[in-house]
């Protein structure tokens, strides 16, 4: 499917929410060095996990009030929320005032808002897209974030180390103009439902007994629970992409020679190093998530689930046994690899699962992967302190492995009930 033949929705988001991605990953990258320079890596890494509690709450809202509410709604609010906890951070931030727990806590604010963004962003594109074309377009929303990884971290070693307040003032502004681009030019693409006048006129606490009652029967969904676990167990291995490996890396790389012509050479420390690898990543993303996802498609969900987690498990320990440039950039190459095997393939599996008037919470649900993942990865940073990095890497390594198990698991699960009922 070409973008031309896409529905405007979309067309507006892809371009709106690139601009928006890449003065993110201004920023984003360098957040974890910067708490844990401030408050030390134990306290750094509980206060990330303690904030992501509170985006896994709004995940679950958020896919609820997708659905009852609508996604451009959702979409709109979410984005002008973080723009203006952005503000409050660039405040933090500012010649005026330097204060670390007020932009850790609009920090943390700012990731409650972009959880609510999420579900109703991927319901709107299973709202307006062909299910046979559904990877595809996933596929190019992913690209375009990845781009946007290549390039923000690229301005934010420019702009971001030397201008941290204009940078985060800047980004503010930007996600409250994506809020007003979708107000105008977007449309609403929710079902409609009908609404129980109980609903409306019922206690304060009717909202929550509803949500909670929808989400037990999507976890009785047992092919949909094994999915969110194993994506879970998966998640703390790529989780570490912006938690431990900038530590670690700064930890580990002083100064090393990336390459040499005659008597000229580039050197690098551990944070530019890291600069280095991330923007690899996501060139590498940019360059071949299409191109992969299509080669997945010749190849049974399954075993694509499965494989790209022990391939997952193969770039951790790499990571773990090196502390050389060159061995970051052959480990973040596979790493790469295994992520781009699941790139579009697993929300179009979201999308089979969910009936049609659940759509929204069934991609809040499957978010709660990430959102869950990013709860406990920071674990990960307080961990080294305890039992070092080369225990912590062979953690993680384990739980990729076991999510490959669960993968297996889930799809005798879901093959057994296809079987059963082909409807």
């Amino acid at each position: 499917m070409r973008i031309r033949d896409w529905d405007p929705n979309l067309k507006v988001r892809l371009f709106s929410e690139a601009m928006m991605n890449i003065t993110f990953w201004m920023f984003f990258p360098f957040l974890t060095i910067y708490f844990a320079d401030e408050f030390g890596k134990s306290k750094a890494g509980l206060l990330l996990v303690f904030s992501q509690i509170f985006s896994v709450i709004a995940n679950l809202m958020g896919g609820y009030c997708a659905d009852r509410f609508g996604r451009k709604k959702m979409m709109v609010l979410s984005a002008i929320g973080q723009g203006l906890s952005f503000l409050v951070f660039a405040v933090a931030s500012s010649p005026w005032l330097q204060s670390p727990w007020l932009g850790f806590i609009a920090f943390a604010i700012a990731g409650v808002f972009g959880s609510f963004y999420w579900p109703a962003s991927q319901a709107m594109v299973a709202d307006v897209v062909d299910e046979k074309d559904r990877s595809n377009v996933f596929a190019i929303f992913y690209t375009s974030i990845n781009i946007a990884v290549v390039i923000g971290p690229i301005l934010g070693a420019i702009f971001y180390v030397n201008y941290r307040f204009e940078t985060l003032l800047f980004a503010g502004f930007v996600c409250m103009l994506l809020g007003l681009i979708l107000a105008k030019w977007t449309r609403e693409t929710a079902p409609l439902q009908k609404v129980n006048p109980l609903e409306v006129e019922g206690k304060w606490y009717y909202f929550l007994q509803k949500q909670l009652k929808d989400y037990t029967l999507i976890i009785k969904d047992k092919t949909f629970l094994l999915f969110i676990i194993a994506g879970v167990l998966a998640g703390q291995t790529f989780m570490q992409l912006d938690l431990l490996f900038p530590v670690y890396m700064k930890d580990v790389i002083d100064l090393q020679t990336l390459f040499s012509i005659g008597d000229w050479s580039f050197t690098v420390k551990g944070e530019q190093a890291f600069g280095i690898v991330l923007a690899e990543n996501g060139f590498l993303v940019a360059l071949l998530t299409v191109v992969i996802t299509k080669w997945m498609g010749s190849y049974k969900e399954r075993n694509v689930f499965v494989f790209s987690s022990v391939i997952y498990a193969i770039s951790i320990v790499l990571f773990s046994q090196t502390h050389w440039i060159w061995g970051f950039i052959i480990a973040m190459a596979v790493f790469t690899f295994a992520e781009l095997m699941g790139a579009g393939i697993q929300q179009s599996f979201v999308s089979k699962l969910a009936p049609e008037h659940m759509r929204g919470q069934y991609f809040a649900a499957a978010s709660l992967r990430f959102t869950i993942s990013r709860t406990i990865a920071p674990l990960s940073i307080p961990l080294t302190v305890l039992i070092g990095y080369e225990w912590t890497f062979f953690v993680l390594c384990l739980l990729a492995l076991a999510s490959a198990g669960l993968y297996w698991i889930m799809f005798y699960s879901f093959e057994k009930k296809t079987a059963l009922d082909p409807h």
